[in-house]
């Protein structure tokens, strides 16, 4: 499985807000959050590691530097104006062939629905991606997700609907024709994370949703206690 990580974003609510550190190097339980998705990472079968970080974090840009990944290991430093064109960016480094799992780098879940959910997805012989997906919402601005009795993704909402009752956890497991349509939307000028899954499906991919037991963000000072009681089991 290859792995990426969008570490772009400026993180300007958590600095308004009295938080000094850089997003990506807030500690969760004394680990940078980076390093804890890292290590993650590199504990379910890793061929690859693909991290962005914007320009302006050069304090973020050294500490990736300094550690010592046994995968091949690229490191984009670029500023972007979406997660979407963040991802883009990542996807230069990926192969022409195999799957790959991307994901924000504040998106907090527990090792134990990762690895399942990387299992899953490396088993799977017929589906284009897996999307993480959650019951708990804890979002500001959730994407709802419909999906059929066989759990095939059917639509990406921006609202919630009668009878849907997952939202998007921000975990993408994704195969080489997503990257195709991905360029397409780049083309056409299409932003946000959120159209470009909707161009997924509009494109006849076959998404599997994997449900996750919880998924929270770091967005806010008060999220990181909130975050290092989740992991640590207290809730």
């Amino acid at each position: 499985m290859h792995y990426a990580i969008i570490a772009a974003g400026e993180g300007s609510r958590l600095a308004q807000e009295g938080v000094a550190r850089p997003k990506p190097l807030v500690l969760l339980n004394g680990v940078p959050m980076i390093k804890r998705l890292i290590d993650l990472m590199m504990s379910c079968s890793p061929e690859s590691l693909s991290i962005i970080v914007n320009e302006q974090m050069t304090e973020v840009r050294e500490y990736l530097e300094s550690l010592t990944i046994d995968v091949p290991f690229h490191l984009v430093v670029k500023s972007t104006p979406s997660s979407m064109h963040s991802f883009w960016e990542v996807s230069r480094n990926f192969p022409a062939r195999g799957k790959f799992v991307l994901t924000t780098v504040d998106t907090i879940f527990r090792q134990e629905d990762f690895r399942r959910y990387v299992d899953e997805f490396a088993a799977s012989d017929d589906a284009d991606g897996y999307m993480a997906v959650t019951s708990f919402i804890d979002d500001e601005k959730p994407l709802y997700i419909d999906v059929n009795d066989d759990m095939r993704i059917t639509a990406f909402l921006d609202a919630p609907h009668e009878g849907v009752k997952y939202i998007s956890g921000g975990i993408y497991g994704l195969t080489q024709p997503a990257l195709g349509i991905l360029d397409d939307c780049m083309k056409k000028g299409v932003s946000r994370m959120r159209n470009y899954q909707r161009a997924l499906v509009e494109g006849g991919l076959n998404l599997k949703a994997c449900p996750f037991s919880k998924i929270v963000d770091v967005d806010h000072a008060g999220d990181i206690a909130t975050a290092e009681r989740f992991i640590s089991g207290e809730n």
